[in-house]
Parts: structure tokens; C-alpha cells; sequence
């Protein structure tokens, strides 16, 4: 059996939600062969991933949006990209038709939420399973002008699918497919070394990860030192100048490359970031208290706060307030105005995709 899972090259959190299904599908079935399909950076993927054996192919499936930061869109660029990724779009399917067909076995494709995965299904005969939390369709057409052409695209796409994984916090997708409902879609998180564990849990401040996905957020080292009774946990950035400009910051702690956010989850008590369906999944999985940004000129994140209201203890902050350094941390948390969400959604999505696969094989 092959899973092959096109992932939307737009964030990383497409790739963690389908790293942590294909952890969960390996251990169901430690011999199929495991596929990740996608553009996303490579050493994200090796993280997220683990030493789960899965086969990597760099195929950029969608555009979703540009961004010209990680709370911000370039509209121009992004319709300038769909028109060139349509171009290219055809070898890449034909290419990846052929070497799909070349290992010789079963195939159910899962699609997290390239539209493009529609026409590879297609030519391969195979189960199409959605799994998101909204499509780009819903993306593309509130923005109107150009875009309605490339969210109808997107629309009639979805509809050429076997099911769709809802996932939480997710948008209409009204797309007339059978359904079934995920719970939190997250990675468990793995130890950390025995010297920072201890180093953690002997630190009495109160301890804030720090996250802004792929792009990150460029905020002054000037800002955190406003909240010198916390300890801020920060991913390393990319650049490693831009780390040494955080090296006289006795509150900052930039974590080694190999960790995920996900693994010190454990150790904190509020995360402070963008709306962002991973984090917030693997934040409310862990119980931390979400401090989240307001974004502008993306649609999921008007639908990822009103989630955050419901399901989560919370701070709404604006742009500005995160700019200036007033982060309301020494405030107390806004209590969720529902129930939290249930856990073990990646399980789920691995059970039902093992269902999907046993029926390919009884159908032949």
C-alpha cells in the first residue's frame, strides 16, 4: 500500500498536521510505503517527521497565499504565482503520475488541500481523501476580482474527492462529499535532553513559547526584557545574526534546532503567536493559555479566533500591542466560552485512512 499526501506548500502547519497522521500510520502499518509530497523546507519535514521512514518528493502542489510577513498577504504576488504554477502544473502531475506507477501498489491519495490533487487522483484511479480545515476557495473568494476565477478552480477540484477529514476550526467547505469529524490534530511531544529538562523545571519564572510558524516575526529583544519576571522560549531563527542580537537577553532562551516548539509545550504555560491551526491544536492538546495576534487578509483566521474564543483560555492581542511589547501576560486568561476540544484527531484521520486503503485493496 501506498499513501501518497500532497501537501499545500503555503505554511508549515499543513506539513506538522500530516507528519503527525503519518507517525500515527506508521505505527498501524510499519511496512507501507509512506509518501510526502510537498515544497515545504526540507529540514522542517526531517523534524516534524522524525524516524519515521517516509519517501519525500519536492512538488510545489498550490500557491495558497503569498506573505509578505507572517501576519500579512502580497495578493499581487500570489495571483502572479497561481498563473505561473498552472504553466508548470502539468509535467509535474505526468511526472509524478509516472513514478507513482512505477512502485507497483495499491494507492490512496491524501490531499491537505492542493487543489491539483483532484487531476493526480484521477489519472491514478485512486481514493481522493481532503483533509483540512478550509479549502482555497474559501480563501480566494471573499478577496474577489481575479481570484473568483482560481477559487471556482478550487471548488470544482474538491468536489472530485472521496471524503473529507474535517478538521477543527474549520471553514464551510461546503463541498457535497461524506464527512468525518477530527478531533486536535497533533504530534505527542518527544523528551528534551535531561540538561535542558532540568534546566526548565528549575527556572521559577513563568515560561512563554514564542511562535510565528515559517516566516517568523521580527520583534525587538528590547520588548522582552518589559517582562523580566518570564522566561520566553523562542525557536532558533534562521539567520544566526539575528540570534546574537537576543545574546544580552537573560529572559530569552533560543531552542536547539533538532526541537520542536511541540516538545517544551509541556514546560510552559502560554504561547504567544499568530492564529495558526497547528499551534493552536498543539497548544490546547498541552493546555497552555493562547496570546494570539489579530490577522488581517486571510480569511481562516477570523474562524481560527472565533474557535479560540470557544474552546481555549485566551488573550486576544492587536498588531500594535504586540509591536509596542504589551503582551498582557501578568493579566489573567479569558475562559473559554465552551468545552475544549477532544484529542486524537490524527489517530482518527490514521484509521480512516486505513479503512480507505483496505477497501482499495478488496475493490482490486
Amino acid at each position: 500500500m501506498l499513501i501518497y499526501v500532497c501537501v499545500s506548500s503555503h505554511g508549515y502547519g499543513h506539513a506538522a498536521r500530516q507528519a503527525a497522521v503519518l507517525i500515527q500510520l506508521h505505527q498501524l502499518h510499519p511496512r507501507w510505503h509512506l509518501v510526502i509530497s510537498s515544497a515545504v523546507d526540507e529540514l522542517f519535514l526531517a523534524l516534524v517527521l522524525g524516524n519515521v521512514p517516509v519517501t519525500r518528493r519536492t512538488v510545489r502542489w498550490d500557491v495558497g497565499m503569498l506573505q509578505a510577513d507572517a501576519l500579512g498577504v502580497d495578493q499581487l504576488a500570489t495571483l502572479h504565482a497561481l498563473a505561473q504554477l498552472n504553466k508548470s502544473l502539468p509535467q509535474v502531475l505526468q511526472r509524478e503520475v509516472d513514478w507513482i506507477q512505477s512502485q507497483d501498489s495499491h494507492v490512496v491519495v491524501l490531499a491537505d488541500i492542493p487543489p491539483a490533487a483532484a487531476e493526480l487522483a484521477h489519472r491514478l484511479d485512486a481514493p481522493l481523501v481532503w483533509m483540512g480545515n478550509f479549502g482555497w476557495d474559501e480563501i480566494y473568494e471573499p478577496l474577489g476580482g481575479a481570484f473568483l476565477h482560481w477559487a471556482a478552480q478550487a471548488t470544482k477540484a474538491y468536489g472530485r474527492g472521496s471524503l473529507l477529514l474535517r478538521c477543527p476550526f474549520s471553514m464551510p467547505m461546503d463541498w457535497s462529499l461524506p464527512e468525518q469529524t477530527l478531533g486536535l490534530v497533533s504530534a505527542d511531544p518527544q523528551p528534551v535532553s535531561i540538561d535542558l529538562a532540568e534546566r526548565l523545571r528549575a527556572d521559577p519564572r513563568q515560561k512563554v513559547l514564542v511562535g510565528f510558524g515559517g516566516l517568523g516575526f521580527s520583534l525587538s529583544p528590547d520588548l522582552f526584557s518589559h517582562w523580566h519576571q518570564h522566561l520566553f522560549l523562542m525557536p532558533a531563527h534562521r539567520d544566526s545574526r539575528q540570534d546574537s542580537e537576543f545574546a544580552a537577553a537573560r529572559n530569552v532562551l533560543h531552542l536547539p534546532k533538532q526541537i520542536r516548539p511541540l516538545d517544551v509545550m509541556p514546560f510552559c504555560d502560554r504561547h504567544l503567536g499568530k492564529p495558526g491551526f497547528s499551534s493552536f491544536c498543539e497548544a490546547m492538546a498541552s493546555g497552555l493559555g493562547l496570546h494570539v495576534v489579530e490577522r488581517e487578509g486571510f480569511a481562516e483566521a477570523s474562524v481560527l479566533i472565533e474557535g479560540l474564543k470557544t474552546h481555549s483560555a485566551h488573550r486576544i492581542l492587536t498588531r500594535q500591542s504586540l509591536e509596542c511589547g504589551d503582551w498582557k501576560l501578568d493579566q489573567p486568561l479569558e475562559p473559554a466560552a465552551g468545552t475544549p476540544l477532544p484529542a486524537g484527531g490524527a489517530s482518527r484521520a490514521a484509521e480512516v485512512l486505513e479503512s480507505v486503503a483496505f477497501n482499495t485493496v478488496k475493490q482490486g
